[in-house]
Protein backbone atom coordinates (compact mmCIF):
# COMPACT_ATOMS: atom_id res chain seq x y z
CA UNK A 1 0.00 0.00 0.00
CA UNK A 2 0.79 3.69 -0.54
CA UNK A 3 0.64 6.69 2.08
CA UNK A 4 -1.78 5.44 4.46
CA UNK A 5 -2.69 9.24 5.20
CA UNK A 6 -4.09 9.24 1.61
CA UNK A 7 -7.72 8.81 1.19
CA UNK A 8 -7.14 8.19 -2.48
CA UNK A 9 -4.71 5.67 -2.64
CA UNK A 10 -3.36 4.69 0.57
CA UNK A 11 -5.42 2.11 1.43
CA UNK A 12 -5.54 0.09 -2.25
CA UNK A 13 -3.92 -3.03 -3.11
CA UNK A 14 -0.82 -2.13 -6.43
CA UNK A 15 -1.58 -2.91 -9.44
CA UNK A 16 -0.04 -5.77 -10.90
CA UNK A 17 3.05 -5.01 -13.03
CA UNK A 18 2.49 -5.25 -16.89
CA UNK A 19 4.70 -7.90 -18.36
CA UNK A 20 6.07 -5.84 -21.35
CA UNK A 21 6.51 -8.94 -23.40
CA UNK A 22 6.55 -8.94 -27.59
CA UNK A 23 3.06 -10.39 -28.63
CA UNK A 24 1.33 -9.44 -25.65
CA UNK A 25 2.39 -5.54 -25.53
CA UNK A 26 1.77 -2.35 -27.57
CA UNK A 27 2.87 1.09 -27.44
CA UNK A 28 0.01 3.38 -28.04
CA UNK A 29 0.64 6.76 -29.14
CA UNK A 30 -2.11 9.68 -28.69
CA UNK A 31 -2.52 12.26 -30.88
CA UNK A 32 0.45 13.23 -31.31
CA UNK A 33 -0.38 15.04 -34.70
CA UNK A 34 -0.29 18.76 -35.94
CA UNK A 35 -3.91 19.63 -34.42
CA UNK A 36 -2.43 19.57 -30.83
CA UNK A 37 1.28 18.72 -30.67
CA UNK A 38 2.73 21.23 -32.69
CA UNK A 39 3.14 24.94 -31.62
CA UNK A 40 2.82 26.52 -34.79
CA UNK A 41 -0.62 24.44 -36.13
CA UNK A 42 -3.85 23.57 -35.05
CA UNK A 43 -5.05 24.57 -31.42
CA UNK A 44 -2.02 26.26 -30.39
CA UNK A 45 -1.89 28.03 -34.09
CA UNK A 46 -5.44 29.10 -33.29
CA UNK A 47 -4.79 30.13 -29.65
CA UNK A 48 -2.08 32.56 -30.51
CA UNK A 49 -4.33 34.09 -33.31
CA UNK A 50 -7.16 34.95 -31.21
CA UNK A 51 -4.46 36.24 -28.16
CA UNK A 52 -5.26 33.15 -25.65
CA UNK A 53 -1.18 33.02 -24.95
CA UNK A 54 -1.75 31.51 -21.43
CA UNK A 55 0.08 28.37 -21.05
CA UNK A 56 1.47 28.58 -24.41
CA UNK A 57 5.65 28.57 -23.08
CA UNK A 58 4.43 25.35 -20.63
CA UNK A 59 3.03 23.70 -23.28
CA UNK A 60 5.91 24.27 -25.79
CA UNK A 61 8.61 22.84 -23.18
CA UNK A 62 6.63 20.26 -22.16
CA UNK A 63 6.37 19.15 -25.96
CA UNK A 64 10.32 19.38 -26.34
CA UNK A 65 10.70 17.44 -23.51
CA UNK A 66 7.58 14.18 -24.16
CA UNK A 67 8.97 14.24 -28.04
CA UNK A 68 12.18 12.92 -27.35
CA UNK A 69 11.34 10.30 -24.74
CA UNK A 70 8.47 9.12 -27.31
CA UNK A 71 11.45 8.83 -30.26
CA UNK A 72 13.23 6.33 -27.45
CA UNK A 73 10.14 4.21 -26.31
CA UNK A 74 9.36 4.09 -29.75
CA UNK A 75 12.62 2.93 -31.11
CA UNK A 76 13.71 0.08 -27.76
CA UNK A 77 9.79 -1.47 -28.88
CA UNK A 78 10.51 -1.38 -32.30
CA UNK A 79 13.75 -3.03 -32.02
CA UNK A 80 12.55 -5.52 -29.32
CA UNK A 81 9.67 -6.78 -32.00
CA UNK A 82 6.41 -5.06 -30.18
CA UNK A 83 3.63 -3.27 -31.62
CA UNK A 84 3.22 0.52 -31.44
CA UNK A 85 0.67 1.89 -32.78
CA UNK A 86 -1.29 5.22 -33.15
CA UNK A 87 -4.43 6.82 -32.86
CA UNK A 88 -5.23 10.65 -34.37
CA UNK A 89 -8.06 13.09 -34.03
CA UNK A 90 -9.43 12.88 -37.90
CA UNK A 91 -12.83 12.62 -39.41
CA UNK A 92 -13.88 10.53 -42.37
CA UNK A 93 -15.86 13.51 -44.02
CA UNK A 94 -14.94 16.62 -45.17
CA UNK A 95 -17.59 18.36 -43.24
CA UNK A 96 -16.73 16.66 -39.77
CA UNK A 97 -20.57 15.13 -39.91
CA UNK A 98 -19.03 11.87 -38.33
CA UNK A 99 -17.60 13.28 -34.86
CA UNK A 100 -18.66 12.47 -31.30
CA UNK A 101 -20.99 14.71 -29.80
CA UNK A 102 -18.30 16.47 -27.41
CA UNK A 103 -15.82 17.21 -30.76
CA UNK A 104 -18.81 18.72 -32.10
CA UNK A 105 -19.79 21.01 -29.52
CA UNK A 106 -15.79 21.75 -28.58
CA UNK A 107 -15.05 22.26 -31.84
CA UNK A 108 -12.66 19.92 -32.57
CA UNK A 109 -12.16 19.22 -36.48
CA UNK A 110 -9.82 17.58 -38.42
CA UNK A 111 -10.52 16.84 -41.90
CA UNK A 112 -9.19 13.85 -43.93
CA UNK A 113 -5.95 14.59 -45.27
CA UNK A 114 -5.57 17.89 -43.94
CA UNK A 115 -1.84 18.48 -41.94
CA UNK A 116 -3.78 18.73 -38.61
CA UNK A 117 -3.80 15.04 -39.03
CA UNK A 118 -1.03 13.87 -39.19
CA UNK A 119 1.22 12.69 -37.20
CA UNK A 120 4.38 14.67 -36.10
CA UNK A 121 7.22 13.50 -38.60
CA UNK A 122 9.36 13.15 -36.05
CA UNK A 123 7.13 10.09 -34.48
CA UNK A 124 5.63 9.22 -37.94
CA UNK A 125 4.58 5.71 -37.93
CA UNK A 126 6.91 3.06 -39.69
CA UNK A 127 6.15 0.26 -42.04
CA UNK A 128 2.73 -0.70 -41.33
CA UNK A 129 2.31 0.33 -37.74
CA UNK A 130 -1.46 0.72 -37.54
CA UNK A 131 -2.61 4.12 -37.10
CA UNK A 132 -6.68 4.25 -35.41
CA UNK A 133 -8.63 7.91 -36.17
CA UNK A 134 -10.97 9.17 -33.81
CA UNK A 135 -13.16 11.49 -33.12
CA UNK A 136 -13.89 10.83 -30.01
CA UNK A 137 -11.99 11.42 -26.83
CA UNK A 138 -11.26 8.05 -25.91
CA UNK A 139 -9.97 5.84 -28.86
CA UNK A 140 -11.80 2.71 -27.34
CA UNK A 141 -14.82 4.70 -27.84
CA UNK A 142 -14.75 5.57 -31.86
CA UNK A 143 -12.56 2.99 -33.31
CA UNK A 144 -12.52 -0.61 -33.42
CA UNK A 145 -8.93 -0.86 -31.82
CA UNK A 146 -9.74 -3.42 -29.15
CA UNK A 147 -11.34 -5.63 -31.58
CA UNK A 148 -7.77 -5.24 -33.42
CA UNK A 149 -5.68 -5.47 -30.24
CA UNK A 150 -7.31 -8.86 -28.88
CA UNK A 151 -6.58 -10.48 -32.23
CA UNK A 152 -3.28 -9.41 -32.30
CA UNK A 153 -3.29 -10.99 -28.53
CA UNK A 154 -2.35 -7.60 -26.91
CA UNK A 155 -3.19 -7.71 -22.90
CA UNK A 156 -0.58 -4.81 -21.95
CA UNK A 157 -0.58 -1.06 -23.23
CA UNK A 158 1.71 1.55 -22.73
CA UNK A 159 0.29 5.53 -23.30
CA UNK A 160 2.21 8.00 -24.47
CA UNK A 161 1.01 11.49 -25.80
CA UNK A 162 -1.55 14.20 -25.57
CA UNK A 163 -3.33 15.48 -23.23
CA UNK A 164 -2.99 13.50 -20.18
CA UNK A 165 -5.91 14.87 -18.53
CA UNK A 166 -8.23 14.77 -21.90
CA UNK A 167 -7.47 11.51 -24.22
CA UNK A 168 -4.39 10.07 -22.57
CA UNK A 169 -6.99 9.74 -19.33
CA UNK A 170 -9.77 8.47 -21.26
CA UNK A 171 -7.80 5.79 -23.21
CA UNK A 172 -6.09 4.50 -19.74
CA UNK A 173 -9.65 4.50 -18.11
CA UNK A 174 -10.94 2.50 -21.24
CA UNK A 175 -8.51 -0.17 -21.67
CA UNK A 176 -8.41 -0.95 -17.90
CA UNK A 177 -12.35 -1.50 -17.87
CA UNK A 178 -11.62 -3.97 -21.14
CA UNK A 179 -8.83 -5.61 -18.88
CA UNK A 180 -5.62 -4.14 -20.14
CA UNK A 181 -2.45 -3.90 -17.89
CA UNK A 182 -1.82 -0.28 -18.45
CA UNK A 183 1.11 1.80 -18.45
CA UNK A 184 0.41 5.38 -18.63
CA UNK A 185 4.41 7.15 -19.00
CA UNK A 186 4.60 10.51 -16.91
CA UNK A 187 7.41 12.50 -18.74
CA UNK A 188 5.93 11.11 -21.91
CA UNK A 189 2.73 12.70 -21.67
CA UNK A 190 1.37 16.79 -21.59
CA UNK A 191 -1.34 18.26 -20.83
CA UNK A 192 -2.10 21.92 -20.65
CA UNK A 193 -0.71 22.87 -17.71
CA UNK A 194 1.00 21.40 -14.85
CA UNK A 195 -2.32 20.90 -12.47
CA UNK A 196 -3.81 19.38 -15.04
CA UNK A 197 -1.05 16.91 -15.44
CA UNK A 198 -0.15 16.30 -12.24
CA UNK A 199 -4.04 15.82 -11.06
CA UNK A 200 -4.87 13.22 -13.40
CA UNK A 201 -1.79 11.17 -13.03
CA UNK A 202 -2.88 10.83 -9.99
CA UNK A 203 -6.49 9.80 -10.55
CA UNK A 204 -5.01 7.31 -12.42
CA UNK A 205 -2.22 5.54 -11.19
CA UNK A 206 -3.10 2.92 -9.30
CA UNK A 207 -6.24 2.43 -9.65
CA UNK A 208 -6.17 2.81 -13.68
CA UNK A 209 -2.62 2.31 -14.45
CA UNK A 210 0.32 1.82 -13.45
CA UNK A 211 2.14 5.52 -13.48
CA UNK A 212 6.34 5.59 -15.07
CA UNK A 213 8.90 7.55 -16.01
CA UNK A 214 10.50 6.42 -19.57
CA UNK A 215 13.41 5.27 -18.09
CA UNK A 216 11.89 2.70 -16.15
CA UNK A 217 9.77 1.62 -18.65
CA UNK A 218 12.67 1.53 -20.72
CA UNK A 219 14.61 -0.65 -17.52
CA UNK A 220 11.36 -2.88 -17.75
CA UNK A 221 11.29 -4.16 -21.49
CA UNK A 222 13.06 -7.89 -21.74
CA UNK A 223 15.96 -6.58 -22.75
CA UNK A 224 16.45 -3.80 -20.46
CA UNK A 225 17.20 -0.21 -22.24
CA UNK A 226 19.26 2.25 -20.23
CA UNK A 227 18.79 5.49 -20.41
CA UNK A 228 20.94 7.60 -18.71
CA UNK A 229 20.42 10.86 -19.94
CA UNK A 230 16.57 10.69 -19.59
CA UNK A 231 15.41 13.29 -17.05
CA UNK A 232 11.97 12.63 -15.96
CA UNK A 233 9.92 16.11 -15.68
Amino acid sequence: MGNLNDPYIGWRIPLPEPDLKAGATALLVIDMQYADAHMEHGMMAYRREVGQLAGLDYFADRLAHIIPNIQSLQAAFRQQGIEVVFCRIASATGNGRDRGGAHKDLRIFCPPGSKEAEILEELAPVGDEMVFDKTTGSVFNGTNIHFVLSNMGIKNLVMVGVMTSGCVESAARDAKDMGYGVIVVSDACASWDEDLHRNSLRCMGEVFAKIKCTADVLAALPQPVVAAEMTPV
